[in-house]
């Protein structure tokens, strides 16, 4: 399991804020005709939260992320399954193949004939999966969505990883850090949808306007879908566009290893700084053959174990989704609810060859 450590900033006298992953962004990007009215089948209008509820026995939850073979979020998911059998839920996965906006709507929609108690949803779109989720939460199944966030009003609560905000900024410091605030840098994102993913790259190019970054230039946001093969393409493709390229950010996991194997076999290893978001066991031989020599994620175990725990407080009556209001997550302690629903996981962690042989997952 990952310690709960602030990122550690190399240089710390010139990094405003640290990455602490996600979510505090509360990443809705644009509404819809329906989003954009009042609807009152989010929690927290009209139920009232009693604290001192226990737990429901035999509640189902259904974990529903972008991919089923999306490798991070199978650890997300099973963590979140596994919880679920600690007070006495059942818990499964569903999910489409493909990361294509409206790939989940009809999951959703079988999901509700199944009068399942809560839906877990990592959101490919904010908006695509509104309608569904609306009806969902109008039958009384709760929804929460994780690691990737839904418009606000078609969910009662998000489980963001961390700061969206720490995040994006602090992508962007570690690799001016790494390239001596000099030269191009691209991005290598997932889906042109993902809000999470939008959401960061927003407060990238945020960070890259302050005058530190003025001699470092971003020429390109590629997108490779959440696809091994195409991040891997699309790799190849920005070097071959600019083969002065001095960095990478990948904030994906499935993208920052395959930019990694591709510069790992390239004459750019060691010339290109590749940084972003992965996991220990995916990326231990890049930086241990010098390929990568840093990374960041939040324990994705620990994500999904918080979700299965908010979704059972809220189907159970001890929350709403309301601001302030607490409930116990299990082996992790206290969370209390924040703005819009939000409840942030925690800070991410750096990775490097002098810790990442601690980590397992």
């Amino acid at each position: 399991m990952i310690i709960r450590t602030a990122f550690r900033r190399r240089a710390a006298a010139t990094a405003a804020t640290a990455c602490a992953l996600a979510v505090a962004l509360t990443a809705c990007s644009g509404t819809t005709k329906d989003s954009a009215k009042k609807d009152t089948t989010n929690a927290g209008t009209a139920a009232k939260a009693d604290p001192n509820a226990p737990l429901k026995k035999g509640l189902k939850l259904a974990f529903l992320p972008k991919q089923i073979n999306n490798p991070y979020e199978k650890i997300v998911d099973e963590a979140g399954i596994a919880a679920a059998e600690e007070y006495g839920a059942t818990g499964k996965e569903v999910g489409p193949s493909d990361a294509s906006a409206s790939s989940q709507v009809s999951y959703i929609n079988t999901l509700i004939q199944q009068r399942q108690d809560a839906i877990l949803i990592a959101a490919n779109d904010p908006n695509a999966v509104c309608g569904p989720l609306k009806q969902a939460m109008k039958k009384d199944i709760k929804v929460v969505a994780y690691d990737s966030d839904t418009a606000k009003d078609c969910r009662q609560l998000f489980i963001n990883q961390a700061s969206s905000e720490e995040i994006g900024r602090s992508l962007v410091q570690h690799l001016g850090e790494q390239i001596g605030y000099q030269g191009k840098i691209a991005i290598l994102s997932a889906t042109q949808n993902a809000t999470n993913q939008n959401t960061w790259i927003e407060f990238m190019k945020d960070e890259l306007k302050l005058p530190k970054y003025k001699n470092m230039r971003l020429v390109k946001v590629a997108y490779g879908d959440d696809a091994d093969q195409k991040s891997f393409q699309q790799t190849q493709g920005l070097l071959q566009a600019y083969p002065d390229l001095k960095g990478i950010i990948s904030p994906t996991t499935v993208g920052i290893a395959a930019a990694a194997r591709y510069l790992g076999d390239s004459s750019y290893k060691g010339k290109v700084v590749l940084n972003g978001l992965g996991t220990p066991n995916q990326m231990r031989k890049y930086v241990k053959d010098g390929t990568v020599e840093q990374f960041s994620l939040w324990n994705p175990e620990e994500l999904g174990y918080l979700g299965s725990y908010a979704a059972a407080a809220l189907a159970s009556g001890q929350i709403t989704g309301a601001e302030g209001e607490k409930f116990k997550a299990g082996k992790l302690g206290e969370y209390t609810i924040g703005k819009d629903g939000e409840i942030i996981l925690g800070e991410p962690t750096v990775f490097d060859k002098r810790n990442i042989d601690r980590f397992d997952f």
